[in-house]
């Protein structure tokens, strides 16, 4: 029988009598013995291999459902389970990744530094089959590609994902394995790259059997903000994990992988492993590996890792829009024009310094990396959704501030993202939402958030805190879903416009040339302005001027002729009064003939 991954149920043609064969693995050291159950059909006893192993062939056809019976613990589902029928505690499903028939098959994404990222989450828009019905819209704003919050198997109704427990398995409520396959499949139909967070850093609070299954999963010594570090010094620990982004960048077709937190991986060598054992696997195939990393490690990004999450340009620039100056903001607020000039020539704003916030030196230097080794945004899941409001920029900032910002993200060389409904400026909240079907730990997670914005001026008083929303109330998910209809207010139309002109213009003008574009510099502008160029790869030069202040800055035309403006009129005017108040203006010199 053909295995080409180390966990979970792989089905084989039919057998003697027409029945389907499948095999079953599962890493369980230390137990007397593991039983297969199926949910129709007589137990099986697996048997013992090398290394920890429990394996045994039964007839299961597709569908089957399935579990496995510990000899010393629980019955548990199949932790590498591709499917679920009943929640994380259920049945785990087999499933015949052959049977998808793809109408596809034969697209090839477009080269990274050319992408424009539209972050979303599932459930808010939909789930799977939901989602196929704004395809049409998203390519016809010009993004080229979407990045799901994770949709691996989570416990309860309703999640950011973050807290799944099954890694392999779509979360039922969102939609079936095929489903997420003709997502991915009418995704590049419309010409669009699909992209997946992935969570190898820690497991959600309900559902997890590992420590029941193997308790060596997980490491004595050392603990992550959401619980026990995984053990990735175990080899079986590593599979697991590198196999799994292997498993939906081949049986799903994704086109890359976010990995979610990796500075809470406690081993060095387990990214490197990752990155190169999925190359190896996906051939000639062009992917994408993407981090958010805290530790702004630039060696990952020289060859191993297309980009990082640069959550330094968005407090930058959030600093500057808003003014305000709490938890990690405060690292950005002394100087936020000259930090921010820095992230336009360097990439990082941290590449060593220490970090007030965290207490400690942060980064490595950054500035050899190329403008698409970074991935920018002005808001994304974590910036708004862990505000305790789900409050997005628009609310906090004058619109043309906040237009201003986005010229400057959309037309720099750097990958830019825009998280679900930046692009008409929705006024819909973003909040932190779970679906926790135990009381205990609803009441856990709706407490926990409230003492959580204790340390902020703004919730001091603990009546201010009682009005933050409950993540586990229904309608907090509810208040999240993106609205389309707001699309038809004038201002939202008009936003919507002035996005789609920018991704046009960069799609046009920008990307062809961008694989190759390099920081020329950057300086602030007084205490809130920058000046940023760059040299693109057909030798023209970018020039945007961007200001966030109240009063005009002096300041010279950039070279070239006028690419686009923040607002009607701004660059005629640049000569004679500099850039006005909350503006920006970006130039293109062509290169001489």
């Amino acid at each position: 029988m053909t295995r080409r991954f180390s966990y979970g149920p792989s089905p084989d043609a039919k057998g003697k009598g027409g029945s389907s064969r499948t095999g079953f693995r599962l890493w369980a050291p230390g137990q007397p013995g593991v039983t297969l159950q199926r949910r129709d059909a007589e137990p099986v006893a697996m048997q013992a291999t090398a290394g920890g192993w429990w394996e045994c062939e039964a007839a299961a056809a597709p569908g089957t459902r399935y579990r496995y019976a510990l000899g010393n613990g629980p019955t548990v589902p199949d932790p590498a389970s591709h499917a679920q029928d009943g929640d994380v505690d259920g049945w785990s499903v087999v499933v015949d990744h052959h049977a998808y028939r793809w109408k596809h098959g034969d697209w090839r994404t477009h080269p990274w530094p050319q992408s424009v990222v539209y972050e979303l989450h599932a459930g808010a828009m939909g789930g799977f089959r939901g989602l196929v019905g704004h395809l049409p819209r998203l390519a016809a704003l010009g993004v080229n590609t979407i990045e799901l919050m994770p949709v691996n198997d989570f416990a309860g109704s309703r999640n950011w994902g973050y807290d799944g427990v099954l890694p392999y398995a779509p979360d039922e409520t969102y939609g079936t394995p095929d489903d997420l396959k003709a997502l991915v499949d009418a995704a590049h139909g419309h010409g669009l790259a699909v992209m997946l967070d992935v969570v190898y850093n820690h497991f959600g609070p309900a559902g997890n059997y590992w420590h029941a299954i193997a308790p060596d999963f997980f490491r004595k010594d050392i603990r992550t903000p959401w619980g026990d570090a995984i053990d990735f010094r175990e080899k079986p620990v590593r599979d697991f994990f590198i196999e799994n982004a292997i498993f939906w960048l081949t049986e799903y077709r994704f086109d890359g992988l976010r990995l979610d937190a990796v500075h809470a991986i406690p081993d060095d060598t387990f990214l490197p492993e990752l990155s190169r054992r999925v190359r190896e696997a996906c051939g000639s195939r062009r992917v994408y590996l993407v981090l958010e990393n805290e530790n702004n490690d630039a060696t990952l990004l020289e060859s191993a890792f297309d980009a990082q999450w640069n959550d330094d340009a968005h407090h930058c620039l959030h600093v500057l829009l808003t003014g305000e100056k709490d938890a990690y903001y405060a690292d950005y607020a002394d100087r936020p024009a000259e930090h921010l000039a820095r992230s336009l020539a360097e990439g990082f704003v941290y590449q060593g310094e220490v970090s007030a916030n965290l207490g400690h030196a942060r980064g490595k230097p950054s500035g050899h990396l190329p403008p698409s080794a970074f991935v920018n945004a002005l808001q994304n899941h974590d910036q708004v959704g862990n505000r305790a409001f789900g409050d997005r920029i628009h609310s906090l900032a004058p619109s043309d501030g906040v237009r201003a910002a986005l010229l400057l993200k959309l037309l720099s060389p750097f990958v830019p993202m825009l998280f679900m409904g930046d692009e008409f400026f929705s006024e819909r909240p973003f909040l932190f939402f779970t679906g926790f079907p135990s009381e205990d730990l609803a009441k856990a997670v709706r407490e926990g958030r409230r003492k959580e914005f204790a340390k902020f001026a703004a919730f001091a008083d603990p009546e201010k805190r009682e009005r933050i929303p409950d993540p586990n109330a229904p309608g907090t998910f509810e208040a999240s879903r993106l609205d389309l209809s707001e699309r038809d207010k004038p201002a939202q139309a008009e936003a919507e416009r002035f996005v789609t002109d920018l991704l046009r213009l960069r799609a046009r003008r920008l990307a062809p040339h961008l694989a190759e574009a390099r920081a020329v510099g950057a300086e602030a502008l007084g205490t809130q302005g920058v000046r940023a160029q760059w040299r693109l790869g057909d030798g023209s030069l970018l020039t945007i001027l961007a200001q966030f202040g109240d009063t005009a800055i002096p300041v010279q035309p950039g070279p070239g002729t006028l690419l686009a403006e923040s607002l009607p009129g701004l660059g005629a005017a640049v000569a004679e009064n500099g850039i006005g108040p909350r503006a920006a203006i970006a130039w293109l010199q062509e290169p001489a003939a």
